[in-house]
């Protein structure tokens, strides 16, 4: 029942007070916030994007002119080919910018700044489509003046007008940033003065209770410390009160009354403290994951490194004394390094990506024939380990299903990578896949250290590693990434190994995809089909 004269009643009516002069305050903040988002909002959608293209323009244009000099240096027949694809891919480029400027809205005089420099540049390209006409038909002079003469006026033509467009763009930005800085000034003084405001109100709300309530509160919970210290006979007056001191010394007494379930309480808090110290471990001992996942990581990343660094100084000191053969040997080295390193980082930025970005919204699902992309896993692992005994097993028709390429380019290419990394290097490395009833199977097997019984449970969590692969690098994050992917496209992955002998890693993934595609799809797979299997060896 309300009482005017309660506390509830006066400190209702305080913070009533205080939450109106708040909103007002607050939606007058909001109001100028609005109007720095649409300040930001323009920045964002307008000057940037335009500073951007500006940018590249000004970067293609000046290697098309680079490459146009080029071509007329060039003598041989693939050097002029290769100059020739290198200025289509750059008009594609300023092609792909100019529509990207065309999109982004602007005023008058930037639109015609914009169409002046695309019609110079239009006659610029004109101009070096005569020039390269010459030149391929051997009118190596003629050409050679046209670049010297009315094609270098109309580059210039070219970029001066975009220099203006990029003063005028500029400057445009500078006032936008301009209004921006202006509009975050005001909100931020005005926020400001609602807080210390707002600041004010809560004191004078604190003074007034505590001189209202404070007394009789201290004195209330002073005898309430005695309670929790097991005194039973202390008192409490102000049972009598109808107000809600009142209603606490009589919840007091009550209490009091209870202080047997009190010490059943304790004891179930220190049944809690026990769970908590539990789940602190534990977090210890997540900690301590990371801590060995940094460590793995960053050996996985210094030692392709080195191997770089090593073989291009060696390129470098001997670079007039190398036969040709060992460069390709070295060059080999160098990219099986970076492929290496490549495919690490794949690695981390998928599991990240998988385990914290929302997994089913990454996907890019499509036909796939999975013989294929094993190929490729095949062949990317061929030179990144060069010799690497790898055999390939695919039946003779096509092993067609939805999903992402890439994520399961990223399956396979850990379980091919493990399997080689903890082999000797002249046991082959066996890749069969077929199709078993409406699921496709592929297996990956090894003659290598295989795994201990008492991690097989634990091998597909994240950065947990097997107790025998100490002093053989990896991250731990690469079969948790394989276990992630096979699931989300509806399938399975299982182990089977034996310490010493090596190990076989079986995905199971379905044919059929649609509304199913993303959940867990625990399917036993059936008998294999009667298939032709086609074996390919390295070499």
């Amino acid at each position: 029942m309300w009482q005017p004269h309660s506390v509830r009643s006066q400190l209702a009516s305080v913070f009533v007070f205080f939450f109106l002069l708040a909103g007002t305050l607050g939606l007058f903040s909001i109001s100028q916030l609005s109007s720095f988002n649409r300040l930001s909002a323009n920045v964002a959608e307008v000057w940037l994007p335009t500073t951007r293209t500006l940018g590249d323009l000004n970067n293609f244009t000046s290697d098309f002119r680079a490459i146009e000099g080029s071509y007329l240096l060039s003598s041989e027949p693939p050097e002029i080919v290769a100059t020739e694809k290198e200025m289509e891919e750059l008009d594609r480029l300023i092609a792909q910018a100019e529509r990207s400027f065309e999109q982004v809205r602007h005023d008058a005089t930037e639109d015609d700044l914009y169409a002046k420099f695309k019609d110079r540049w239009n006659d610029y390209r004109k101009i070096v489509n005569q020039m390269l006409d010459f030149s391929r038909s051997n009118r190596k002079a003629e050409a050679i003046a046209i670049h010297r003469g009315s094609s270098r006026a109309a580059y210039n033509a070219v970029s001066d007008s975009l220099n203006e467009l990029t003063d005028r763009a500029v400057a445009n930005s500078r006032v936008a940033s301009d209004r921006l800085a202006s509009a975050y000034r005001r909100a931020f003084w005005l926020i400001g003065l609602a807080i210390v405001i707002a600041g004010l109100m809560v004191a004078g709300a604190l003074i007034y209770i505590g001189s209202v309530i404070s007394k009789p509160l201290l004195d209330l919970a002073r005898r309430m410390h005695h309670l929790a210290a097991n005194d039973t006979s202390i008192d409490f007056p102000g049972i009598e009160r109808r107000d809600e001191i009142g209603e606490m010394a009589r919840a007091a007494v009550v209490f009091r009354s209870n202080a047997i379930e009190l010490m059943e309480s304790q004891r179930a808090l220190a049944e809690q403290a026990s769970i908590l110290k539990e789940q602190l471990e534990h977090e210890q001992r997540l900690a301590l994951l990371q801590r060995n996942f940094v460590t793995m990581a960053s050996h996985e990343f210094r030692t392709p490194l080195t191997n770089i660094d090593g073989h291009a100084r060696r390129l470098i000191k001997m670079k007039n004394r190398l036969q040709p053969d060992d460069i390709d040997e070295r060059a080999g080295r160098i990219r099986g390094s970076v492929l290496r390193l490549t495919h690490l980082i794949d690695n981390l930025l998928n599991s990240s990506r998988l385990i914290e970005g929302g997994p089913v919204l990454l996907l890019d699902v499509t036909d796939i024939d999975i013989a294929v992309l094993l190929r490729e896993v095949c062949q990317l692992h061929r030179e990144i380990a060069q010799g690497a005994p790898i055999v390939e097993r695919f039946a003779a028709k096509p092993l067609q299903m939805r999903g992402d390429p890439k994520l399961l380019f990223q399956l396979f290419s850990n379980l091919l990578s493990n399997a080689i990394k903890y082999s000797p290097g002249d046991k082959p490395v066996e890749v069969d896949a077929s199709i078993a009833s409406d699921e496709i199977v592929v297996s990956v097997a090894d003659q290598g250290i295989g795994v201990p019984v008492g991690d097989v449970d634990r091998l597909f969590d994240r950065y947990h590693r097997g107790s025998n692969v100490s002093g053989i690098v990896g991250t731990g994050v690469g079969l948790h990434l394989v276990k992630m992917v096979a699931e989300l496209h509806g399938g399975r992955v299982q182990v089977e190994s034996k310490e010493g002998k090596g190990s076989r890693f079986t995905v199971w993934l379905p044919v059929k995809s649609g509304s199913e595609f993303g959940q867990l799809d625990h399917r036993s797979a059936g008998a294999p089909d009667e298939t032709t299997l086609v074996e390919t060896r390295p070499g």
